[in-house]
């Protein structure tokens, strides 16, 4: 008996069921189904997952062979590069169509063009945008280039097509048979073992559709309302905590950008927070843009005036007090120490902290981004090295490189009752509010605090005198 040709599903960052035009289009094919994800760390120039990320990948697929269960099919895992992985399944299924979405960084554009290219005129091969709400093509400035500024960018967007409404979770899936080489999920080895630092996520996180899901719809009812008053604010939940979700595929924009919409409506008084809160799902696309158009975003200076600028030399002893948390700054070490803990850092938090790296120790903006993208659970290509770019200066819409924060009166702006820093920094947990973020000026500093590594005002000044030659 010859079983029927199956359609590839190729999963990537689009680990849902519901709004997934490439699983859309396998299921509408009206053929059996082969759901398959590959742990592609082979193919040239793709850049390996951080440990964190690693963490929250294996939940992740976990999540998604279970869903795809309840709907008559499963996830098949392979390791490899991708090509020759795909071109032995098609060979090895006769499958007749292989769909997926589309990704946006160069190595990735490759491995997809070279893919297409190899089985296109065998089978049918289509991608789909199941990633953004506009793809970065598709918004250009009057002069026919990409926006290199956020604002107008944001508002192209709000003035064209309003974003194809999220497809619903397919009823039943046809799946089919799992091929010889498919591989159990453990053999990938994403978790960590000794020591096992994954304890803080644990308790922070569930990855999944069903928990992305239902964080927008608790974010939507409980929260949005005042999040443009409260998501600077790092000592209370103010934030909609999406963005791993969001790196992992397991909610898309389109869904997000139709439940805010909905809400307005259900509710006017939520517009301030909802635009406030799509302004941010922006920046996400602007982001995607800039890494499209620049491929190098993570690794090449956007503004190549900074080519010329002399970074500090490393010093590892700082280096690993900002990694640690460890620098007495209790601002910056209580996001350094929520990052390591968490896989996760406040938003506000991690402008301060990658502004003091950048800026007060004068070392290289792209050690942090690697930092971060080794630690953050929602390491992404796009955003992480275009905000690393922006507090550093020779991004895209960048912050002015002479603005330098205090972590003090950032400390004071925005934890100004100290909340967050004592949850993160507990030796500083009876510290008195005036000297929550300057211990040092207490009349008893703690002794299992450290002293700040630099002086803010020298630093400061030192940072103003670097950049300058920018100007030279």
């Amino acid at each position: 008996m010859t079983l029927p040709s199956p359609a590839l599903v190729w999963f990537r960052e689009d680990l849902r069921l519901a709004d997934n035009p490439a699983l859309l289009a396998a299921v509408d094919s009206g053929r059996p189904v082969l759901c398959l994800y590959i742990f592609d760390e082979d193919s040239p120039g793709l850049r390996a997952m951080g440990g964190a990320s690693r963490w929250w990948l294996h939940h992740s697929l976990a999540t998604l062979d279970a869903d795809l269960r309840k709907h008559g099919a499963r996830l098949d895992i392979f390791s490899g590069a991708a090509q020759p992985a795909l071109e032995r399944l098609v060979k090895q299924t006769g499958a007749e169509a292989l769909y997926w979405t589309r990704r946006y960084d160069r190595a990735g554009i490759a491995v997809d063009t070279a893919i297409k290219a190899a089985l296109g005129d065998r089978i049918e091969v289509a991608s789909f945008n199941g990633k953004l709400l506009v793809e970065p093509w598709t918004i250009k400035t009057r002069t026919g280039g990409p926006f290199r500024v956020f604002t107008p960018f944001w508002r192209a967007v709000l003035a064209g097509p309003e974003p194809a409404a999220p497809a619903p979770t397919p009823r039943e899936i046809d799946g089919a048979p799992t091929p010889d080489g498919a591989i159990d999920l453990a053999a990938l080895n994403l978790l960590p073992t000794r020591p096992d630092w994954a304890g803080g996520m644990r308790e922070t996180w569930t990855p999944g559709e069903e928990a992305a899901a239902q964080r927008l719809a608790e974010f939507l009812d409980e929260e949005v309302r005042d999040y443009a008053d409260r998501r600077d604010i790092p000592g209370v939940e103010g934030t909609s905590r999406l963005s791993p979700h969001l790196a992992f595929g397991e909610i898309s924009p389109r869904q997000i950008w139709a439940a805010t919409r909905h809400a307005v409506a259900a509710n006017p008084r939520l517009q301030r927070g909802c635009d406030k809160f799509l302004a941010e799902i922006g920046w996400r696309e602007f982001s995607y843009g800039l890494l499209f158009h620049n491929p190098d975003l993570a690794t090449k200076n956007f503004d190549d005036r900074f080519d010329r600028f002399e970074w500090a030399r490393p010093d590892e002893q700082m280096l690993e007090a900002w990694r640690r948390g460890q620098t007495g700054y209790p601002i910056v070490d209580a996001g350094m120490r929520e990052l390591w803990a968490t896989g996760y850092m406040h938003n506000r938090v991690r402008m301060i902290v990658a502004s003091f790296l950048v800026k007060h120790l004068l070392i290289d903006w792209r050690l942090g981004e690697d930092w971060f993208w080794d630690t953050l659970c929602d390491a992404d290509p796009a955003n992480n090295a275009a905000s690393w770019q922006w507090v550093a200066g020779c991004g895209a819409d960048a912050a002015p490189y002479f603005r330098v924060f205090n972590p003090v009166l950032q400390g004071e702006k925005f934890d100004a009752d100290g909340v967050y820093v004592r949850r993160w920094c507990p030796e500083l947990a009876d510290a008195p509010d005036r000297f929550v973020h300057k211990p040092w000026e207490a009349p008893k500093p703690p002794r299992n605090y450290p002293a700040p590594i630099v002086d803010h005002a020298k630093a400061r000044a030192r940072a103003l005198a670097a950049f300058q030659q920018l100007k030279e």
